[in-house]
């Protein structure tokens, strides 16, 4: 009898109740008219990657060419030049800027006074509401030959001037570490709210079994965040063919086309510059297409190796 009672709530919890449910679908409501707008609605834009696209004609009325349009990507003489650029960057950046959140909060979680941690938490979420038209002006203004503050230090040891924004082996560096000081702050939050998740009596026990901080770290706070770890990686890897915009576009001149140049400042020329529309529509769908097959391989070797997945 009580088993039947108890599947009978169950049910009941399940089943729709318009006076519950109601008021939660309607607070949903915008969001979902934003994401059906902004998300949903633009995949019929998507056509025109098979079309000789004309503003004129319209979508439907535009002549369909099949695959052409990736064929003539693929042939692009800067087709390489920008598929090289933009792994490079995103593969620099995985390796130097992924661990820099997870080491930074492992570093304040070990911070013992709250106001101290709540300054230094504030002061490194700052950088990432700054514009990157702002980081772009403080990254010339920095590495500034004659002015910037590294050239006057690296002056005070007898060095020369170094121009780095007009060097090409300087350009990666110095949009991955920019990268870094904006991101680092921001992406520690989901870190941060793994760690205070962690049982405390589980330090307690390590401690009284002799193990230090170290040991302490390796056996129990980064268990504790296998799962956020494995859910940040996998999505870093299935965006590795996609690049920022704004940060590549403003650090970059003609100087450094040649280690600058990546898919999404290219789509811009050609796109919006050279108004080949069907042929931009074809490399964001062929992006999105890599990106996907990434996001899944990943997911399922998180899956296989550390027996946890997004899905």
């Amino acid at each position: 009898m009580s088993r039947h009672i108890l599947k009978e709530t169950k049910l009941q919890k399940i089943r729709f109740n318009s006076k519950r449910d109601l008021p939660i679908y309607f607070l949903l409501l915008p969001s979902i008219i934003l994401v059906i707008i902004f998300n949903y609605f633009p995949i019929y834009g998507a056509i025109i990657a098979f079309k000789d696209f004309s503003p004129g004609l319209g979508i439907l009325k535009s002549d369909w060419i099949r695959f052409d349009n990736f064929n003539l990507f693929l042939k692009d003489p800067y087709f390489w030049r920008v598929i090289f650029n933009t792994l490079k960057i995103n593969i620099f950046s995985l390796i130097f800027g992924f661990p820099a959140p997870i080491i930074f909060a492992l570093l304040l979680n070990e911070v013992s006074k709250r106001w101290f941690k709540s300054v230094v938490q504030t002061i490194s979420y700052l950088p990432f509401f700054i514009s990157w038209v702002v980081v772009a002006s403080i990254v010339y203004t920095i590495t500034a030959p004659e002015s910037g503050l590294i050239n006057i230090l690296l002056s005070k040891f007898g060095i020369n001037s170094i121009y780095f924004m007009s060097e090409e082996k300087f350009f990666v560096p110095v949009v991955v570490i920019s990268g870094i000081w904006k991101g680092t702050g921001m992406s520690s939050i989901y870190y941060l709210a793994s760690l205070s998740s962690i049982d405390p009596q589980l330090y307690d026990s390590c401690y009284l079994e002799g193990a230090g901080r170290w040991r302490q770290t390796i056996h129990i706070t980064l268990p504790g965040l296998k799962n956020i770890i494995t859910v940040m990686l996998v999505l870093q890897l299935g965006s590795i063919a996609s690049i920022g915009f704004d940060n590549i576009f403003l650090l970059q001149n003609p100087l450094l086309y040649k280690v600058s140049d990546v898919i999404s400042t290219y789509t811009y020329r050609i796109g919006l510059i050279n108004m080949q529309y069907s042929l931009t529509a074809a490399i964001g769908l062929t992006q999105s297409f890599v990106n996907f097959i990434l996001v899944v391989g990943a997911n399922q070797a998180s899956k296989k190796l550390t027996g946890w997945s997004l899905w």
